[in-house]
């Protein structure tokens, strides 16, 4: 790794990080070039002039299909849980007690209520599974969807094409990927990581902003950062991998250099009531900072409701510590949710953005039918919901069905595949293709032979 300030070369024992990034740019081989773009272009790698962003809720810890949207009122007590379903906008479907301003937005995604894999019941793979259409194995780390339409098409302007918010996720039990890396397309093809709160009063975009020793450069100075980069590595910019450094460059400084994409990332340019309609808390403000990162031309955002399931309130309520209670779905999580999802739904289709943006909102997994011991229920692949609206997908629509006690799905059973050639075709992306894996090997975009849910396209 390459430092502005040295006069030589300086590796550094921590790895590659983003800030390191914007020193000096990554060595690894990066973005298409013009060649293979066209090629893919040729082979129909985006569909015609379709030009569909996408917002991706992860909902860390995998909400309840019985307490959320998948409810079953007449099934027993120890099934059925302690809320109650409510009616929504659209006749004939009915959601928790939770959401009630969600009630008011159905008429703005589909529920799917029939989802499930075969994996292990644990976070890692379900988080693997749901942002990469794979779980990883045999050595291959698969790309998460964002990073698969970064490579495809490329940033838009000054910002950049996929944004993750507000962090990674963290431990949540397993010692496996999270699916939400550029996997075998290499870091040049990675999310840009907020990695800050939004709605700490302090907010600022780290990255964003200049490396502290370069603050007192000269303005001027900045403008030429190519001319003193070209100075400290002239060595190095003889070698074949210095032609791939050109579009590293220009991304940092655009990054740190752009009025647009700084402004993209100021929260404190919404209205206070705008803010407090998302919810004054961490999820809250990065789906609002996710609309005005839509708005400036970001591509793809990346939404994690939260980073652990440890000695956190979350999705994740096994019933005693260091996990969650039921009663959280009423008293936080299901609160926190409802503002910010129905918030962003209003407001998209308000700025007229939801016609060519995806919402997706989902867990890694839903919940066992019967509560546990504790009062919690547990880790169940085997059947939950997700939400699906924006762009091409139609709204108020029920696609699929569970059985009487939402622990199987009863009709047209869903895959993390089927959801990843679903998000593809939704943004307009053929999946015939093949992406670059390992030694320039083949990969294809999903499996032969997946299907997207067409019942889902308008």
């Amino acid at each position: 790794m390459f430092r502005l300030d040295a006069d030589r070369p300086v590796e550094f024992c921590d790895g590659l990080r983003r800030r390191d990034f914007l020193h000096a740019g990554s060595l690894a081989a990066l973005g298409l070039s013009l060649t293979d773009w066209f090629a893919l272009r040729a082979r129909g790698a985006t569909e015609g002039s379709a030009d569909v962003n996408c917002i991706l809720l992860m909902l860390i810890g995998g909400p309840s299909q019985l307490d959320t949207f998948d409810m079953k009122p007449n099934a027993p007590v120890e099934i059925r849980g302690p809320y109650k379903p409510i009616k929504t906008n659209v006749p004939g479907i009915e959601i928790s007690e939770n959401f009630p301003r969600t009630a008011r937005q159905a008429d703005k995604f589909s529920l799917i209520r029939s989802v499930y894999h075969t994996a292990a019941a644990v976070h890692d793979t379900g988080h693997q599974m749901m942002q990469t259409g794979r779980l990883f194995q045999g050595g291959i780390e698969h790309p998460h969807f964002g990073c698969v339409l970064n490579k495809l098409k490329g940033p838009k302007g000054d910002v950049p094409a996929h944004v993750l918010l507000p962090r990674p996720i963290g431990n949540t039990g397993g010692n496996m990927p999270h699916g939400q890396s550029a996997g075998y397309l290499g870091k040049g093809f990675d999310p840009f990581v907020l990695n800050a709160d939004p709605s700490d009063p302090n907010f600022k975009v780290p990255d964003m902003l200049p490396p502290d020793y370069l603050t007192a450069l000269r303005v001027d100075r900045r403008r030429n950062w190519r001319e003193l980069v070209d100075k400290s590595v002239s060595a190095f910019e003889t070698s074949q991998d210095a032609r791939l450094l050109d579009s590293t460059f220009h991304q940092a400084y655009t990054l740190m250099s752009s009025q647009k994409a700084r402004e993209a990332f100021e929260l404190h340019r919404e209205p206070e009531a705008v803010r407090e309609k998302y919810g004054m808390n961490r999820f809250g403000q990065s789906c609002l900072l996710a609309r005005r990162l839509i708005e400036a031309g970001v591509r793809f955002v990346t939404v994690n409701m939260f980073e652990t399931v440890f000695d956190e309130i979350t999705w994740d309520i096994h019933g005693s510590k260091p996990f969650s209670p039921i009663s959280c779905y009423r008293d936080l999580v299901g609160p926190m949710f409802d503002m910010a999802y129905s918030s962003l739904l209003e407001e998209l289709a308000q700025r007229g953005l939801l016609s060519n943006t995806m919402v997706v909102a989902t867990g890694e997994f839903g919940r066992t039918p019967k509560i546990n011991p504790a009062g919690g229920r547990d880790h169940w692949p085997q059947c939950w919901t997700m939400l699906m609206g924006g762009g091409p997908i139609k709204g108020g629509t029920v696609f699929g069905s569970s059985d009487e006690i939402a622990a199987a799905p009863r009709d047209h059973p869903v895959t993390p595949a089927q959801v990843a050639a679903t998000v593809y075709r939704g943004l307009g992306i053929d999946l015939g293709i093949e992406l670059p894996g390992a030694q320039g090997r083949p990969i294809p975009l999903v499996d032969r032979g997946t299907d997207p849910i067409r019942e889902l396209f308008a």
